[in-house]
Formats: structure tokens, C-alpha cells, sequence
């Protein structure tokens, strides 16, 4: 599991954040805080986070002196910096104090989750160690750039999209449509229906299973499982 700490002066914010990490598979809230001081102290603690979501209007100080004094100390957590700061000045110094990601309030469970999910993939693509080489380097940086959500076509509700997408990624493994359906209360054609859109916008991945006789079963899996 990925251990976070979620640091946000506003404990409805905070609240609503540390709810949304849970729902990412792989990923864990360790502690939540609301000033400079408290962040810090909750660094000390144990589990030690892997990643703070840090915002940068706090009480007592601001993210970016956060993550210097977490620098100064030696403390090796990733940041990714949630907050409504839109000036470029503060975007430019999150760059070059390390910062991993950016995303400005307001924003949706999608696209916090984004972040999360290319987070996840870069710390899968760093497990390996080792050397690297120039395809592996571009794979390294390019894991930190989050895909975009795909935005739905028309008819398609957002709702039911939801469903299919949380079915395929809290599953052991490949689902049918008619699994889908069975697990979300929708038809068949209608989870059908969602997994191509997944799968077009490589979201989902999609093998055949082979049967005895007869055509192959469609089945899916979440494109980003490791």
C-alpha cells in the first residue's frame, strides 16, 4: 500500500480528500493534517508516508516551506501539491522544490484520481532499480504526466460510468459484461457498452477467453492494474 498524508487547513476539504484516496485501490491514508507544524510532526510519525498531498494555504506557513523544511530534514516522502494557488510563480516553485504533481482546486474524484493512478505507476516503474536507459528514462518521466479523464459521449451517464469503472478496478481479475452487469444492477448491453468506451479510450484492456465451442468471451481488466 501506498501511505498518504493529507494536509489541507480546511477540515471538510481534508475530510473529503482522505475519502477520496481511500477509494484508489493501492493507496492508503496514513494521517490527515491542518497546519505547517502538525505536517511535519505527522512526518515523524509511523508508517512514514510515501506521499503527502500538500496544500499550500495553511495557518502557520505555506506547502511550498513545508517541503523545504521536510527537504532539510531529510524526509524523502513525494508531494503532490492540492491546492487553489493558480499563480504561476507558486506552480514554478512547486517544479523546482520537487513537487511530482500539481492540481488546483476545486476538482473532481476524477481528476485527484488521475493523479494517483500515474503516481502508482511511476513508483511500479522505479521499483526495478537498477540502470537506465533512454527508453527507460522517457517511461519514467512520462508516468508522472496523469491521462487526462476521456469525456463521455453523449448518453452516457457519468454515474454508470463510475460503477464499471470501480467494478473493473477493485476486481481479482478480467470481468464479462454480463459480471459487470451483475455487479452494478445494470444490463448487460449497458455494461457492455461502458467496457468498449473504456477500452477506446485505454482505460481498459480487453482479452478473449476461449471456450469449448462457439464465439470468444469478451472479458476486461483496468488498464493501469499492476
Amino acid at each position: 500500500m501506498i501511505e498518504v498524508l493529507v494536509v489541507d487547513d480546511d477540515t471538510r476539504v481534508a475530510r473529503v480528500n482522505a475519502a477520496y484516496v481511500e477509494k484508489v485501490p493501492g493507496f492508503h491514508v496514513t494521517g490527515v493534517a491542518h497546519g505547517a507544524a502538525e505536517a511535519l510532526r505527522r512526518l515523524e510519525s509511523s508508517p512514514c508516508p510515501d506521499l503527502v498531498l500538500l496544500d499550500h494555504y495553511l495557518p502557520d506557513g505555506t506547502g511550498l516551506e513545508v517541503v523545504q523544511e521536510m527537504r532539510r530534514r531529510g524526509h524523502p516522502a513525494d508531494v503532490i501539491m492540492v491546492t487553489a494557488a493558480r499563480d504561476v510563480s507558486t506552480v514554478r516553485a512547486a517544479m523546482r522544490q520537487g513537487a511530482l504533481q500539481y492540481l488546483v482546486k476545486p476538482f473532481a474524484f476524477a481528476g485527484l484520481r488521475a493523479k494517483l493512478e500515474a503516481y502508482a505507476q511511476l513508483r511500479r516503474t522505479l521499483d526495478g532499480g537498477g540502470e537506465a536507459e533512454q527508453a527507460d528514462v522517457d517511461r519514467i518521466f512520462g508516468a508522472l504526466s496523469a491521462p487526462s479523464e476521456p469525456e463521455l459521449p453523449k448518453g452516457h451517464s457519468p454515474t454508470t460510468a463510475e460503477l464499471v469503472r470501480q467494478s473493473l478496478m477493485t476486481a481479482p481479475g478480467p470481468l464479462s459484461a454480463q459480471e459487470i452487469a451483475d455487479r452494478t444492477g445494470v444490463s448487460r448491453q449497458t455494461a457492455q457498452r461502458y467496457l468498449k468506451l473504456l477500452e477506446r479510450t485505454g482505460r481498459a484492456r480487453l482479452t478473449l477467453k476461449y471456450g469449448d465451442a462457439g464465439r470468444p468471451e469478451h472479458r476486461y481488466a483496468w488498464a493501469t492494474r499492476a
